[in-house]
C-alpha cells in the first residue's frame, strides 16, 4: 500500500491526539495541523477508502491495526531524528522541523542503521 505523506501526517496527528484526548474527531485533526477543513475531510476520506481508520457515527476517528502501525512508524521516526539533530546542537525547533520532512523519506534501511549507530555510540561513551 503506498501512503502519501499527507497521509503518514493526518495517522501520525491522530496517534498524538488519541494520547491525549478521550476522542478524537476531524475537527481536532484541522486545529492540531493548521490546515483546511477540506484538506482534512479529503484526506480522512481517503484514509477510510484505505482501511487506515475508522470513523463512527458520531464522527470519532480511530485508527484501525495498520493505521496505528504506521502512526507509530512515523512517531518513533519524528521523535528519534528529532532528538538526535538536537543533540547536534541544532535548535529544537528546526530539529523538529527538519525532522519532520526527514521522516516520510528516510528508507527503513536507513533508519535502522542510524538507530544502531547510535545505540553503539550510546554504549562506548
Amino acid at each position: 500500500m503506498t501512503i502519501h505523506e499527507s497521509g503518514e501526517m493526518y495517522l501520525e496527528t491522530i496517534l498524538i491526539l488519541s494520547q491525549k484526548m478521550d476522542h478524537v474527531r476531524s475537527i481536532d485533526v484541522v486545529e492540531h495541523m493548521g490546515f483546511s477543513k477540506p484538506s482534512i475531510s479529503r484526506g480522512m476520506k481517503l484514509l477510510r477508502g484505505q482501511k487506515l481508520i475508522e470513523v463512527d457515527g458520531a464522527g470519532y476517528l480511530t485508527l484501525t491495526q495498520e493505521g496505528r502501525r504506521i502512526a507509530e512508524k512515523i512517531y518513533e521516526r519524528h521523535t528519534f531524528l528529532s532528538t538526535f539533530i538536537a543533540k547536534l546542537g541544532v535548535n529544537p525547533q528546526t530539529a523538529a522541523e527538519d525532522a519532520c520532512k526527514m521522516e516520510h523519506v528516510i528508507s527503513d534501511e536507513t533508519f535502522e542503521a542510524l538507530k544502531r549507530h547510535i545505540a553503539a555510540a550510546e554504549k562506548k561513551g
